[in-house]
Parts: C-alpha cells; sequence; structure tokens
C-alpha cells in the first residue's frame, strides 16, 4: 500500500553541497516519544530488546533483534531481522528498503521518523550531535518516564491521519484511535487494522464514514491508540481500511471544489420566503438537507446536522441555492 507515502526527493546531501548530512531517528510516538537517535555515516545500528544491542526498545511487540539501520555517506537503509512483528515504512511491512528523508518507521509500538540534519538548530542547543552512548541513556530515561502511557500517542501534525491509519492497517493493530482537536473528538475503531466503527463526538449524525471522513481533514490535534472497546457496534463498515482511504481523500478534494462555490460556513442561512420552487421537484437527498437547514442557523451547523457525508451535503446545498430553495439571511 504505497498510495499516502510521504516521499522526499532529499538525496541525503545538504542542498548545494557534496558532503553527507547526519541524520537521526526521531521517536514522534510510542513509549519513547521525544527521544532522539544520532546516525552516522558508515555505521551499523541493531534495534530490539536485548539490553547488549546499539538502541534498547523495551517492549513486549519488539524482538530481542527486531531491525537494522545501515548508513552510507548518502543513503540509509532498514532491514528487518525475522521479527516476529514485523517492521514497517511508511505503512509497508518491509525486508529491506532504502530510507529516505521524512520516512516513518514502525517497530513496536514506537513510530520513528528519519531526519537529515540540516543546521545547528536540528542538532540540538550545542550545535553539536549527541553521542550514540548518551542517546541511549536518554532513550532509557525517556521510556522509563513513559511507562504508565498510551501505547501510542503523538500530534497528527507530526504523522497526518492518513499516513497514522496505514500504518495501523498494515501492522494489523487493534484498539480505539482517539483524535483530539478543536473541531471535536474522532474515534475510529479498529479490529486487526481495520476500521469497523467512527464516530465525531459520539453523534449518529456524524458517525460511520461520515466521520472517517470528516476526520482526514484535520491537520492539528493529538491522538492516542487505547485499548479495544468490546462494546457491540450496529452497522459495522464492511469496507476495507484501505478503501476508506481512498475514498476519503477522493471526497476531500472534490468537496474543496463545492465548498468554495458556497457561501462561508459560519453564514446565517434560512428558507426562502415565499417559496416558489416545488418540493416535489427534489431528489431524496436534496429534501433530506432541505429539511435539515430548517432547524440549524448556519451552513457548518447543516453539515453537522445530517447523516450524508460533508460532499452531499455540499452538494446539494449548492443546489439549493441555485435553485431558490435557500439563501443567505
Amino acid at each position: 500500500m504505497s498510495t499516502f507515502r510521504p516521499r522526499d526527493v532529499s538525496n541525503g546531501t545538504a542542498e548545494g553541497s557534496a558532503e553527507p548530512v547526519p541524520w537521526s531517528l526521531r521517536f514522534i510516538s510510542g513509549k519513547y516519544q521525544g527521544g532522539e537517535f544520532p546516525l552516522r555515516a558508515n555505521r551499523e545500528i541493531v534495534i530490539g530488546r536485548s539490553s547488549e544491542l546499539d538502541m534498547v526498545l523495551v517492549e513486549d511487540m519488539v524482538s530481542r533483534k527486531h531491525a537494522k539501520i545501515s548508513t552510507e555517506e548518502h543513503t540509509v537503509s532498514i532491514q528487518d531481522l525475522g521479527s516476529t512483528n514485523g517492521t514497517f515504512v511508511n505503512g509497508e511491512k518491509i525486508r529491506h528498503v532504502d530510507l529516505k528523508d521524512g520516512d516513518r518507521i514502525l517497530i513496536g509500538t514506537s513510530i520513528i521518523k528519519l531526519v537529515a540534519l540540516s543546521g545547528e538548530t536540528d542538532l540540538g542547543t550545542t550545535g553539536i550531535m549527541l553521542s550514540e552512548t548518551e542517546a541511549r541513556s536518554r532513550l532509557q530515561v525517556t521510556g522509563n518516564r513513559r511507562t504508565a502511557t498510551k501505547s501510542m500517542s503523538g500530534s497528527i501534525e507530526e504523522i497526518p491521519l492518513p499516513d497514522l491509519i496505514q500504518l495501523l492497517s498494515t501492522s494489523k493493530k487493534s484498539g480505539v484511535l482517539l483524535v483530539r482537536t478543536d473541531f471535536g473528538v474522532g474515534k475510529l475503531f479498529l479490529r486487526k487494522g481495520q476500521i469497523y466503527h467512527a464516530s465525531i463526538d459520539d453523534s449518529s449524525d456524524a458517525a460511520g464514514r461520515k466521520a472517517v471522513f470528516r476526520m482526514l481533514t484535520w491537520e492539528q490535534g493529538f491522538f492516542e491508540l487505547e485499548p479495544p472497546d468490546e462494546r457491540e457496534v450496529t452497522d459495522e463498515m464492511q469496507d476495507s481500511t484501505e478503501g476508506l482511504l481512498m475514498e476519503g481523500m477522493r471526497q476531500l478534494d472534490e468537496y474543496r471544489v463545492v465548498v468554495a462555490k458556497l457561501p462561508p460556513l459560519d453564514a446565517i442561512i434560512g428558507v426562502v420566503k415565499p417559496l416558489t420552487a416545488k418540493l416535489r421537484d427534489l431528489g431524496p437527498e436534496e429534501l433530506d438537507v432541505f429539511q435539515s437547514a430548517m432547524g440549524v442557523e448556519t451552513l457548518r451547523q447543516l453539515l453537522d446536522a445530517s447523516s450524508h457525508t460533508d460532499l452531499t451535503i455540499a452538494e446539494k446545498a449548492r443546489v439549493l441555492f441555485e435553485k431558490n430553495y435557500l439563501t443567505v439571511a
């Protein structure tokens, strides 16, 4: 699954320079979130649970010897060492692959971002890269502080939701992905990587595919992967997670085009009075949206008042404005 792979074109050298760029592994989610580990040219580091390794990650889902990262002058590569739970890069389970700046690696519950350090600000307050010994020590301290935290947490600015969902899907994670934003609290219910239910603010009108598609528009906020919720859910979604992502991104592109032709989302709207257009001329979805519009004040509220997807509501609202059923107050 490579549809949503974030790939940087960096080749491992600073712009306009043939000198190798130092690399770092930045932990953006999981027990070791906030930790950083330096990589140097012509060096191999082995990652795993065993205490004698170069990078020690003490997690049940991490094998004793899990993966190996090799760094040459201009390339960084990663190899899975036959781990039980696998190594993932940008949502793909890998055996051996070259890495690029910005690639995200999933090992156990840790999401690790490969970063090309291009300036002193990337090297810390001293402008000097940490030694591997210092990095190992700091990772241990970070991990010890986070033993009681969620298995996975982080910022969706650091790892966008489409990429995060793909990682969870390919690695067959189960649980409830809780996403907190200024726009609401979203929940994605996963069973072995499959999204079977979703909701926003526990609303029945913002649930299922509508909730998934709207959450894909969120670019700021924080996520946590909570334990599975065993409660029964009616009308479980049967779409594949990859299918939901593909359809959600398609709808997002079309929604942006349609909503640009509508009044502002916070504009006050109302029914045209006197209403001369005939209700019998409306299709079922247009009639649903029209009836929902009678009970709200703004377009934004209209998007929340119907179980139709945001794209469908925006399309039908545009028709209702054009045919003089709705107007801006």
